[in-house]
């Protein structure tokens, strides 16, 4: 099964993506992908994608990514609603059982008033 996701290049701490078209099967640093079909800069916000070849794919049965969808739905290349990516979980509190605490015990040789 084809996947449209992104591929990291760059160097450390200056991250740079290609979006490419991959069998789900390969690892994503394998190197090996169908076609690069855009390029994406987090740091300066730079896009460019080829919408034609990204239609094409998605026409073809290719899937995409979470972060690669809402990606292109920003650049109004698809139609629709953005994926929450990062679920964020509610901590619930448990309500603190109420306990007789215990007075300290006196040492030896001290008196209580």
């Amino acid at each position: 099964m084809l996947v449209i996701r992104l591929f990291r290049v760059g160097k450390k701490n200056q991250p740079s993506f290609k979006i490419i078209v991959t069998d789900k099967r390969r690892p994503p640093r394998g190197g090996r992908f169908v076609e690069e079909v855009g390029f994406y800069n987090p740091l300066t916000k730079e896009k460019i994608l080829r919408a034609e070849r990204i239609k094409y794919w998605l026409s073809v049965g290719a899937k995409i990514s979470a972060t690669v969808y809402n990606l292109l739905t920003s650049e109004k290349i698809i139609e629709d609603k953005k994926i929450p990516v990062h679920k964020v979980k509610k901590i619930e509190k448990k309500p603190v059982s109420e306990t007789p605490k215990e007075e300290p015990k006196a040492k030896e040789g001290e008196q209580t008033p």
